[in-house]
């Protein structure tokens, strides 16, 4: 794949759209190409958040280690971005993510991505959006748990 055809797939992600191509093609060229096959762990819940990953081609799972095992949380792919949320918070990895098949990935690094948010402030609100979109999301699905377990209990 080429620069130009890499920026063409930044232009896809909603927190990268509103960037200048020119801007784009400099966090293309300074991104890492990364292919995992399948089976492959990306990083592991716990891990240090280094960097975050756009799947280019494949698809990942999204998994948090629980008490009685792991929990498969969201399935991910291509035109996605995986990895941001420790980036955005300085804290450890929240969730371990695999390769489900070979997948190719646009490693952006830690300071990569920061520097593009300080250099496009909307990119920082495209993020927030993303994120407030999973907040919701995490939300219902915790609020569709909660009323099963309550029609167990009655049951």
């Amino acid at each position: 794949m080429s620069i130009n055809q890499e920026v063409e797939l930044l232009r896809r992600i909603p927190m990268f759209s509103k960037i200048d191509p020119a801007k784009l093609r400099l966090l293309a060229f300074a991104s890492e190409r990364v292919t995992f096959p399948a089976g492959e762990i990306l990083f592991h819940q716990g891990d240090p958040a280094d960097a975050a990953y756009l799947i280019i081609d494949g698809s990942v799972s999204i998994t948090v280690e629980l008490a009685s095992g792991p929990l498969l949380v969201a399935k991910v792919g291509k035109d996605q971005i995986v990895g941001e949320i420790g980036i955005i918070c300085d804290v450890p990895r929240t969730a371990t993510v695999t390769a489900e098949q070979q997948t190719v990935t646009l490693k952006i690094t830690r300071d990569l991505f920061f520097q593009m948010i300080n250099d496009f402030p909307v990119m920082g609100v495209e993020i927030m959006r993303v994120l407030a979109h999973r907040l919701e999301h995490t939300t219902a699905q915790l609020r569709n748990c909660q009323q099963r377990l309550n029609q167990l209990e009655h049951a």
